[in-house]
């Protein structure tokens, strides 16, 4: 509470000085110091009591209101401290009095310890920044108030600021230590430290403070009145006059000295004024002598300095005209002269052309192919073809003035030279448009004809063959042969022409030709058959005999290759191949056998158009890789629909109708859906077999077979049995044992029910085999378990 009596002394006589120091200014005259950026830093620590804060804050407020704010002026910042330091606000922050006011009465003491040395490095290297407001060049003044002992190092830190530039004032209140504050002010200490215990050195601080930021200078402050200029005086100034003027009785204002008007000059024409001197000149037309008094008329023409391009005149003191020689005239800048074109000017009376022979001067002349006449002014056209001067063979056509081109008669066409003519052959050109002969009759003159056996249509360009056939204008017994204007005769089929070249006679062509039956030859007239023995029918070759005759089928077999197979197995799986292509009749134009092979993956093996023979198949078969993976019965469907049956992997166009089937073979289940390409291949008409073994899922085989579903798919439990499934699979081998349909034996039939009890027995000897071995084994384990004992 102590601390802060001495503070509100201070501040009082403070604010004392500042309003008692200044002469002649009235209740608000502000400092006017010239730019600063000014900052204070408080200590608001602990040791502040809140009512000595408040002291503070006024003594704040109070110092603002002697300065001169503004943002081209003082600008003022305010930063609190104790433990650590805060700016309430910056150099940038308030350009406005009232503004600065309000903030400072809104600050909260942060009440904790005395930080003095952080808060002088806050001051170097925040609130004198240019981010912060600090501008180049103006002064930096920092006032730090404290009321004790930093409780940090400030020796240095100050040092530091004070290298920068900022000049720092220490004011401390009460027990404030002076070692202290001398380590933070600049020098000298006697003008910038300041310990608030005696009244007089609060005076000493205000009056210190107020000289070094305002000094009074009552030219620049007061209100002096000087015109020109005002000397500062102690306490007082004077107003003087710049030279060349004098100050008038009132002493303040100033009046030029006129050393012409009050004829103390001896210029011999004119006289020019200025403050306390004067200089002489002369009339237009004269210039003034080496003398600078008297004057001299000037002749510009003689002294060359007119500026006519051509001829100058003198026209008096100083005063000339510009002229030109004959032919030129001057141009609008009275200087320059340009020669006169009277042809361009139209002053001239040619008719057609006027030709320029020089300045003022010309000649006419005329447009080609028109003459000069005899008054050198007007022209008459030149008529080359009338005067004959043209040198065309046949016509002159004229074309105007001078101008003419030669031209030829009907059917005559203008030579190269553009002078001559030649005939013109139309035919021999082939500009005609006769569809066959053309006859030329003159120059450019023809008619059409017609080449032997053709005769000329009404058109009498175009021509049409005269067919004898047609019009019935032959003797031929029964074929008329055609050709234009003639004809040749012939037989049907199995008949020759007789040496007459017009009759026939009928022929036995089963004697007489190579007919290559298998069987028997029978004639027919005209032409022949082959017939087979009973119990054999004839084949698609309309020659050979067998037993059933062969139906065409694209056939594309699709084989499991999955791990569940197992190599063994499909070892059989591919004699199971080979024995369906046994049954089939195989060639380019009959049966085609494609082979996939699916498992992760799909595999085309061979396309139907790689082989053309069974044993070509078979053997190809033989030699395919074991996949031994996955089981992707769904897109070996997806391939088999989008590839294995186009016509680039050789299925015949679906247009011939012959018949698609697909077969699938497999062991196990699908790990993808075939739903989806089992139906699409069905709508695209492939009729699809199914065949499972072991695993195979009786569901998934009969969704992929095509209705009726029970006689195209088959399933055994063993691959052993596939075999049964070869001899069964009839696929449009015989269509009269199968009709194109797959012949499933009765299960329950003699030869399958041997089949079955012949495997049943194998196991059973097998299974009893093992149970004879485990009890052998069982008994050997015992005796020697006894033998231990």
């Amino acid at each position: 509470m102590e601390n802060f009596r001495g503070l509100s002394v201070l501040i009082f006589l403070t604010l004392a000085v500042f309003t008692t120091a200044r002469p002649k200014a009235g209740p608000n005259q502000k400092c006017k110091s010239g730019p600063v950026d000014l900052v204070f830093l408080i200590d608001s620590s602990r040791s502040v009591r809140p009512h000595e804060f408040e002291t503070m804050r006024k003594f704040l407020i109070d110092i603002l209101n002697t300065l001169d704010i503004g943002l081209d002026t003082t600008r003022v910042g305010v930063v609190q401290y104790s433990s650590q330091v805060r700016s309430e606000f910056s150099l940038k922050t308030h350009s406005k009095l009232e503004n600065m006011v309000k903030a400072i009465n809104e600050i909260v003491p942060l009440a904790q310890g005395t930080m003095t040395g952080l808060a002088i490095r806050y001051l170097m290297n925040e609130a004198f920044s240019p981010g912060q407001g600090d501008r180049p060049k103006v002064p930096n003044v920092a006032v730090i108030v404290t009321d004790g002992r930093p409780q940090d190092r400030v020796a240095e830190v100050a040092a530091e600021a004070r290298e920068r530039g900022i000049e720092i004032y220490a004011v401390g209140v009460a027990r404030a230590d002076m070692t202290s504050l001398r380590a933070m002010a600049s020098p000298p200490f006697e003008d910038h430290v300041f310990l608030v215990e005696r009244f007089d050195l609060i005076y000493q601080f205000g009056l210190q403070f107020q000289d070094k930021l305002c000094g009074i200078d009552l030219c620049l402050e007061s209100d002096h009145g000087c015109e020109h200029l005002c000397e500062s005086l102690p306490g007082s100034y004077t107003c003087l006059c710049l030279p060349g003027y004098r100050l008038n009785a009132d002493g303040k204002t100033c009046s030029a000295i006129d050393l012409c008007a009050e004829r103390k000059n001896d210029c011999q024409q004119i006289c020019i004024s200025s403050p306390g001197s004067f200089t002489c000149d002369c009339n237009k037309g004269y210039h003034l002598n080496d003398d600078k008094k008297t004057c001299s008329p000037i002749d510009l023409c003689a002294e060359g300095k007119h500026g006519c391009e051509q001829v100058c005149v003198y026209m008096g003191p100083g005063i000339f005209t510009c002229d030109c020689h004959e032919g030129y005239r001057l141009n609008v800048d009275e200087k320059t002269c340009s020669p006169i074109d009277l042809c361009a000017e139209g002053k001239h009376g040619c008719e057609q052309v006027c030709v320029y022979m020089g300045p003022g001067i010309f000649t006419c002349d005329c447009s080609e192919g028109y003459r000069l006449n005899q008054d050198k002014k007007t022209c008459s056209p030149i008529d080359l073809c009338a005067e004959g001067k043209h040198g065309c063979e046949q016509v002159c056509v004229y074309m105007g003035p001078g101008i003419f081109t030669c031209d030829c008669n009907v059917g005559y066409r203008l030579n190269e030279d553009k002078k001559t003519c030649s005939p013109i052959d139309l035919c021999a050109e082939g500009k005609h448009d006769c569809e066959q002969v053309c006859v030329n009759m003159g120059p450019g003159i023809f008619t059409c004809d017609c080449n032997k056996g053709y005769r000329l249509n009404e058109d009498e360009k175009s021509c049409s063959a005269i067919d004898l056939c047609a019009e019935g204008k032959h003797d031929c017994e029964q074929i008329c042969i055609s050709a234009p204007g003639v004809f040749t005769c012939d037989c049907n089929k199995g008949f020759k022409l007789n040496r007459d070249k017009r009759t026939c006679t009928n022929m036995d062509m089963c004697n007489t030709v190579t007919h290559g039956c298998d069987y028997q030859c029978v004639n027919t007239p005209g032409s022949y058959h082959c017939i087979c023995p009973e119990g054999q029918l004839l084949q698609d070759d309309g020659k050979t005999c067998g037993t059933c005759k062969t139906a065409n089928i694209d056939l594309v077999l699709l084989i499991d290759g999955s791990k569940s197979v197992r190599p063994q197995n499909f070892e059989l799986v591919k004699k199971f191949v080979n024995q369906v292509v046994d049954s089939l009749d195989v060639s380019a134009h009959g049966t085609r056998v494609g082979l996939v092979q699916y498992s992760s993956r799909v595999r085309t093996e061979f396309p139907l158009n790689m082989y053309h023979t069974a044993e070509d198949i078979k053997a190809a078969v033989m030699k395919v890789d074991y996949m031994e993976k996955g089981t992707m019965t769904g897109l070996a469907l997806k391939h088999m629909l989008e590839y294995s049956f186009s016509e680039a992997e050789g299925a015949r166009p679906a247009s011939r109708n012959i018949p698609r089937i697909g077969l699938v073979f497999t062991d196990g289940r699908s790990q993808d859906d075939i739903s989806e390409y089992a139906k699409k291949a069905k709508e695209a008409g492939i009729t699809m077999y199914a065949v499972g073994v072991g695993k195979a899922v009786e569901d998934e085989l009969r969704e992929i077979a095509s209705d009726p579903v029970e006689k195209h798919f088959y399933y055994t439990t063993d691959f052993s049995a596939i075999n049964t499934i070869a001899d069964n699979l009839k696929l449009n081998v015989c269509p009269a044992e199968s009709q194109g349909e797959v012949e499933v034996k009765d299960p329950c039939a003699c030869e399958n029910l041997v089949e079955f009890q012949q495997a049943t027995m194998n196991s059973l000897d097998q299974f009893t085999q093992k149970l004879a071995s485990m009890a052998a084994r069982l008994e050997q384990l015992e005796n020697q378990l006894l033998s231990r004992k």
